[in-house]
């Protein structure tokens, strides 16, 4: 049993030898998904009550278990939301877990939390928040969407004296987290009809005005971003009409928000600085290992007054009033690990313009394949893109003829590209994350496809 707990040098090698060439990769393989056959049977039996040599099992993760998880931190995955996080952040995120760094409370983590702090400050600033803003980082966009509009809930409900029933606005193509989230708080959704797939301040008082329900709109949802398509709302014009009507603005840019390093595309987030609340995926865009989200509010005072959890064992905690920053106060959770440092570790060495190149190449790399595409016989864009998403379909293919692109790709190694729908018709999509994603890569793909 002790030694369990006793350092094991063999042991610390083993594992050393293979994250330093994990990350010497020039690029990572793609691997495949596994078949449900192939990966239990290879787990079939593993535990025992004396347990196995520990470089059997470190031959069985890297020759089954890995190669059956589809890298999404490879320059060649372009499906989703890919992954690229920074050597620097990852490495850091190895010191987290190595001391197994908690940050629960300024109590018992000051230093990890200031330093979280001390990013999330950075992140606020881009957006254009006042100072005071602030918040916490939660495991992905679904829980930092589910963090803010609790509270949208709850300071809607506040305003109208009680529990009483309230709605928030959302548009056709807000994240499904959204609508999950809402159905989990019991709160029913304004959809927001839109023309050109983008919510506008004239679609929402169109729809507000055109609304006969009873039950008050409290809140609304702009999106930074979409993920089928980047799409940026009229985030201008909804954070006046939330402004004017006293609702709450939350902005869902977990995929988008990367953006605003980027002078190019700046002006398409003006508004942005209007939000009560915003989430960021730092596990996106913002190159950080999985899994990572902030969530940022104008007023973090009115989350602890939702999200404090109240215990006996905890009271310690809020003994220095104000003075004290938890982040377990700003959302849902309580037990948490420092999974912001490795953003913040990144950031320190590798310096802020680094971050705003790597964005710009993103985007610079899409405006090169929306041309390639236009360019093409064979192929034609769905829609001009906003962000690094770019949607496109071939002029004679089927729903089945993007399946078989997928497998082909895949099957071959040379990407991994999953379709999606668009207004009822299956195309291809491309998201573009990795600035190691090249030209040649994408023209390979078609090439291999045409």
């Amino acid at each position: 049993m002790a030694k369990m707990h006793e350092h094991d040098a063999a042991l610390t090698d083993l594992v050393f030898d293979y994250m330093r060439e994990r990350l010497a990769m020039p690029e990572v393989p793609l691997d495949f998904p596994g078949t449900s056959h192939e990966v239990l049977s290879a787990l079939d039996g593993l535990f025992t009550a004396e347990g196995r040599p520990a470089n059997q099992v470190m031959d069985l993760y890297d020759n089954v278990i890995s190669r059956t998880v589809i890298s999404a931190d490879s320059p060649k995955f372009l499906a989703f939301i890919p992954a690229a996080p920074t050597k620097a952040a990852l490495l850091f995120d190895m010191v987290v877990s190595c001391a197994s760094l908690q940050a629960i409370s300024w109590l018992e983590a000051s230093g990890a939390v200031a330093a979280e702090n001390q990013v999330l400050r950075w992140m606020a600033d881009l957006v254009g928040l006042p100072e005071g803003a602030g918040g916490t980082f939660v495991s992905g966009g679904s829980a930092a969407n589910l963090a803010a509009l609790t509270v949208a809930r709850d300071m809607g409900r506040k305003k109208l004296g009680g529990k009483v029933p309230v709605r928030i606005a959302i548009s056709e193509q807000a994240h499904s987290s959204n609508r999950n989230s809402l159905s989990i708080l019991d709160v029913e959704p304004l959809v927001v009809p839109c023309e050109n797939f983008r919510m506008t301040g004239e679609d929402l008082a169109r729809a507000l005005a055109n609304d006969t329900s009873d039950v008050p709109v409290v809140g609304v949802v702009g999106t930074a971003g979409t993920t089928n398509a980047g799409i940026v709302d009229d985030l201008a014009g909804i954070g006046a009409i939330a402004r004017e009507r006293g609702m709450w603005f939350h902005v869902d840019a977990a995929y988008g928000g990367a953006a605003l390093l980027a002078p190019s595309v700046r002006e398409v987030f003006n508004g942005v600085e209007l939000a009560d609340s915003i989430t960021m995926d730092p596990h996106k865009w913002w190159f950080s290992p999985f899994d990572v989200a902030a969530i940022i509010y104008r007023n973090p005072a009115l989350a602890k007054e939702v999200h404090t959890q109240k215990a006996s064992y905890l009271d310690v905690l809020h003994e220095d009033g104000d003075t004290d920053w938890n982040p377990t106060d700003y959302a849902y959770h309580l037990t948490r690990r420092a999974r912001g440092l490795p953003l913040w570790f990144s950031v320190a060495v590798n310096g802020t313009d680094a971050y705003r190149d790597a964005v710009e190449s993103s985007l610079s790399l899409t405006r090169e394949v929306a041309d390639y595409i236009r360019a093409h016989d064979s192929f034609e864009l769905v829609q001009e893109p906003t962000l690094s998403v770019v949607l496109w379909r071939h002029k004679d293919w089927t729903a089945a003829d993007y399946a078989r692109m997928q497998n082909t790709l895949l099957d071959q190694q040379i990407g991994f590209v999953t379709p999606t729908v668009w207004q009822g018709e299956t195309v291809g999509r491309f998201a573009f994350i990795h600035p190691h994603t090249t030209l040649d890569m994408v023209v390979h793909m078609f090439e291999a496809i045409a």
